[in-house]
């Protein structure tokens, strides 16, 4: 394990060969994100199936658009004036012509003032209401510029009550549950509610996936700890959250984020034009390089990559570029272990892996060893950013891709072994055989004596030839 964080990188349907992804899986992904924004839920279905084939042990991850707002599909581009004022209304089936913009849903009609902000495409065009009626707005544009189809429509500031899953979503999740992926990236959760809907859907559907919740507006940081009771993970997309709050507002919400996904054992994933300049250039900026490290500093469990991969000229040159920064930034960063952990479910658990995490401290011990059937145990080591790898023997195949968001570990599948012995040496057969320890290594295996479904219940230090040479006679 070179690398101790997490990399997710985006796929595109135009990119998805056997030679790349095992490319990119060597170069140190650990997650493929499918974005469907982008693509239709046949297009996915059919990238999906190529994934498994070409990568049947790597973790999937479906990010949905979620409750956004948008331009209209229908009419034409709108060429605006500074000064010079439009109408909008709300209207999906609306035709955008002249000075009359439709967006895809009224309910901003709701809530919108006069003198509030409307950004379009990501924020490259601003409007300022000037006049407020009950079925449309008087806008005028702050610059010159044109105004598309199908783009994002920002109000900072105005809570839209749009719906948390639309018509699309639901195609694109039916097809995700049909497939069994483990990830769901909601966008534009507001609160816990939008996470039970999604999670609700998927169940009725049969899945059971886990839900990562993109934080992309002021809601969803009000309501963080209400979010994080309920969703397996975080995503701090910084894109539309750097549109929806003022810029220099981000970096103390990120990390605010990251520290309480921490404390929560969550995975939180840092996102958004991480490494942009790569998408045209074989190098990134300095500035990006030290996005990406600051990141790792904060002790994120994820950094993501999204065109870079998708379409860029040079997807392999930014994972191994990715992969090296947090390899060097590592060496730096501390582990906490006075950390105190929130939504603990298993004390015993907990301190064990306290425990765990500081004898490696004060002992020569090469690697830990848990095993785990729910991935627990893995994800509290994981909080305490350890600096010794942990190695999660799973006894569900699908847990060994959940922890592919954890920092610090990696998962690998075992049948469920006769006695904690048979566990213990088996595991340490395998990782002899790739090279991660050898025989006079020391290793720390923290298990439970009274079945995996109870928890950790001890921790053991132990000579790895000691433990083989003991099994064997």
């Amino acid at each position: 394990m070179s690398k101790r964080t997490k990399i997710v990188a985006t796929l595109s349907s135009l990119r998805c060969d056997r030679e790349f992804i095992t490319s990119l899986i060597e170069a140190g992904v650990n997650v493929f994100r499918l974005n469907t924004a982008h693509q239709t839920p046949e297009e996915m279905g059919a990238m999906i199936d190529r994934l498994r084939e070409y990568a049947p042990h790597t973790a999937l991850l479906v990010d949905t658009k979620g409750p956004e707002l948008r331009t209209s599909s229908h009419g034409d581009d709108l060429e605006v004036v500074a000064g010079q004022p439009i109408e909008i209304y709300g209207d999906p089936e609306g035709v955008s012509r002249g000075t009359t913009l439709y967006l895809t849903s009224p309910r901003f009609l709701e809530t919108i003032n006069e003198k509030s902000r409307v950004l379009i495409d990501d924020g490259s065009l601003e409007l300022i209401v000037s006049e407020r009626r009950t079925d449309s707005v008087t806008c005028i544009p702050q610059t010159d510029g044109v105004i598309k189809r199908r783009k994002s429509v920002n109000i900072p500031g105005i809570p839209i009550d749009l719906p948390t899953l639309s018509e699309r979503d639901e195609r694109f999740l039916r097809v995700a549950a049909q497939k069994n992926v483990r990830f769901i990236a909601h966008s534009f959760v507001r609160t816990r509610e939008d996470i039970l809907l999604v999670q609700e859907f998927l169940r009725k559907e049969g899945s059971d996936a886990r839900i990562i919740a993109k934080i992309e507006n002021q809601q969803g940081i009000d309501n963080i700890d209400q979010i994080l009771d309920v969703a397996y993970g975080v995503m701090v997309a910084r894109g539309d959250l750097g549109i929806e709050i003022p810029g220099e507002c981000v970096p103390p919400a990120q990390r605010m984020i990251v520290q309480k996904c921490i404390e929560s054992k969550k995975p939180v994933i840092i996102a958004t034009q991480m490494l942009h300049t790569m998408i045209e250039n074989p190098r990134p900026t300095r500035a990006e390089i030290s996005d990406v490290a600051n990141a790792i500093y904060q002790r994120v469990d994820a950094i993501m990559l999204s065109g870079e991969t998708a379409n860029g000229k040079y997807p392999i040159e930014s994972v191994r570029t990715m992969a090296r920064i947090a390899e060097e930034i590592e060496r730096y960063t501390p582990q906490d272990l006075d950390q105190k952990l929130h939504r603990v479910s298993n004390p015993l658990t907990e301190t064990l892996a306290r425990m765990a995490v500081r004898a490696c401290e004060h002992q020569p011990i090469k690697a830990i060893i848990t095993d785990t059937l729910t991935g627990r145990t893995p994800r509290y080591l994981s909080a305490f950013r350890g600096k010794i790898p942990v190695y999660a023997i799973c006894y569900r195949e699908y847990v060994t891709r959940e922890l592919q968001l954890s920092y610090g570990v990696e998962s690998m599948y075992m049948e469920r072994q006769p006695s904690r012995d048979v566990f213990i040496s088996n595991a340490l057969t395998t990782l002899l055989q790739r090279g991660v320890v050898q025989k006079d290594d020391y290793i720390l295996v923290l298990a439970g004596s009274f079945g995996s479904t109870n928890g950790a219940s001890f921790v053991e230090i132990c000579q790895v030839k000691g433990i083989l040479d003991a099994n064997v006679s």
